[in-house]
């Protein structure tokens, strides 16, 4: 649909004010999709992110610091993301043998597999709610990156 419908409101000053309002709308769309996908397996957007970030490194542990650095969402709040997943059993923290001031966060098996589980119903949804080529998505990231060239 387009956003013209979608807002209920054709009067932009510009294309370029069209596209940045254009963005904002299609990210919280997406969002709230990513979220609704999400939401069977107990994972919230935040949480799905701290979880992607740990098994990137896995079995490596993090400390907080690094996984905040990583998440796409900059002003999350990791410590109160990572008391969630803790809870869950998801994720398991210990004392950093190398500096006590640091804790160190890894994945569970249980963490793993429920990731997998989340990551797969992503992946299902993911081209339909997409609806880009490879070649389409080529260029709008090349598009997006250079908004951000600031």
């Amino acid at each position: 649909m387009r956003l013209e419908e979608e807002i209920h409101t054709s009067k932009f000053v510009s294309e370029v004010q069209k596209a940045a309002i254009n963005l904002l709308f299609t990210s919280h769309w997406l969002h709230t999709k990513i979220n609704s996908y999400l939401k069977p397996f107990g994972f919230t957007h935040e949480q799905f992110n701290v979880m992607r970030i740990l098994k990137g490194k896995h079995p490596e542990k993090m400390c907080v610091k690094n996984i905040g650095m990583r998440m796409i969402e900059k002003n999350s709040n990791v410590p109160r993301i990572l008391d969630r997943l803790e809870k869950k059993g998801w994720i398991v923290r210990q004392q950093s043998v190398e500096d006590r001031r640091e804790t160190e966060t890894s994945l569970t098996s249980l963490g793993i597999e429920m990731l997998a589980k989340a990551s797969k119903n992503i992946a299902f949804h993911q081209s339909s709610m997409m609806k880009l080529d490879e070649k389409t998505a080529l260029e709008l990231n090349t598009i997006l990156e250079k908004i951000r060239e600031i």
